[in-house]
């Protein structure tokens, strides 16, 4: 039986995860649960799912849904909410599939009390990869990826030899863009750009699938998760999203993992690691697919892929930038204060006006974020 605490239970990656719950009580229990303000699912939630500690990051939605609340359940608030939630002492594997970069703390801290993570929020390796992987590494503890990519990745190197790795080959979709001209792109509104083709998503990562950025994000994440070098990670558009991602080994073998676009495979996989349990989704019918397809991403379309490379090119805080400006734009983008290129047009200003350096610890960051956050206001 594996005791889960689930940080943004109430979003798509969430809700996901507590129905592999269900569907297997003899597998996974529920010790924890997080939200940042969706009170009303995670009230249904608690009754269901009868937690220990439910966190909600929204303090006054918080004391709502306490106020509402008569069972022995713990209910927490703010980022101290999240940390006690992710911490807590009888839970076994955290869930972080909580939007932005308020994942990094809880994710640090459950690794510093020995949780095993599974990771679904990018941006906790993209703003502080280094510092994350080192402390899950010191306490012994593993990260789990959850994106599909990810974990496609993990499971194509299970009895690999790291020194065999040739390269990474992520596959992308290439978004609800992917056919139309760079006109037309330029005056796509935010509902055009959340029309994602293969996935159900929530709103920020299906922004960030549209501009590629998703990608960028997952090239950082998998130079940290898999000891590689950006220089050995290949991006590539796969419209079918059949493929999930390959690696080739230094004989040019490549071995592929394959599956129909849905992430329960990915969380259950993570969650059930290092086993395996019955899954509950539809198969390949290898006999439906007419064809499989590889493009190269335009990167004059789509300039946020390659602002990304560049950053963990850089290295040091760049990343944080680039994930924090990203963060921000997208959420004006949703509210139709910018156009859909002026995420990438203002995240290359603001990392042209930072000077990377080496980071000591996440204080530094989260000061950086700061900075970042009151530049963008000040420009905007």
């Amino acid at each position: 039986m594996k005791k889960i605490c689930v940080l943004g239970s109430t979003g798509s990656i969430g809700k996901q995860a507590l129905e592999i719950v269900k569907e297997h009580p003899e597998t996974f229990k529920v010790i924890g649960l997080a939200a940042m303000q969706s009170i009303d699912d995670l009230e249904q939630q608690i009754r269901e799912y009868q937690p220990k500690i439910v966190a909600v990051f929204n303090e006054e939605k918080g004391k709502m849904l306490a106020s509402r609340i008569s069972s022995n359940t713990k209910i927490c608030f703010g980022i101290e909410g999240l940390i006690e939630a992710a911490t807590y002492e009888d839970v076994d594997i955290v869930l972080n599939s909580v939007v932005g970069s308020v994942g990094l703390l809880p994710t640090i801290a459950a690794l510093k009390s020995k949780k095993n993570v599974a990771l679904a929020n990018k941006e906790t390796l993209v703003a502080a990869g280094e510092l994350v992987m080192e402390t899950s590494y010191k306490n012994s503890v593993s990260i789990i990826p959850v994106d599909s990519e990810h974990s496609a990745i993990f499971q194509c190197l299970q009895g690999e030899k790291q020194e065999d790795i040739s390269k990474i080959i992520l596959t992308a979709s290439g978004g609800p863009f992917r056919n139309w001209d760079y006109a037309d792109i330029k005056t796509a509104s935010s509902s055009d750009a959340l029309r994602h083709p293969n996935w159900s998503m929530g709103k920020k990562i299906s922004i960030d699938s549209a501009t590629l950025m998703n990608k960028g994000l997952e090239v950082i994440e998998a130079k940290w998760l898999f000891d590689i070098h950006v220089e050995n990670i290949e991006v590539i558009i796969h419209p079918q999203s059949i493929i999930h991602s390959m690696i080739e080994l230094k004989d040019r073998s490549v071995i592929a993992q394959l599956g129909i676009p849905d992430m329960k495979l990915p969380i259950q996989y993570a969650l059930s690691y290092p086993d395996r349990v019955e899954g509950n989704v539809k198969g390949l019918d290898f006999k439906k697919i007419n064809s499989l397809t590889f493009t190269e991403p335009d990167l004059q379309r789509f300039p946020c892929l390659k602002l990304a490379f560049e950053a963990i090119k850089i290295g040091g805080t760049m990343p944080c930038v680039l994930n924090t400006a990203n963060e921000i734009l997208v959420d004006y983008y949703l509210k139709n204060r910018i156009t859909f290129y002026d995420i990438s047009k203002y995240i290359e200003k603001v990392m042209n006006k930072h000077n990377a350096f080496s980071y000591n610890n996440v204080e530094e960051l989260l000061e950086l974020e700061k900075w970042v956050k009151s530049w963008i206001i000040d420009e905007l």
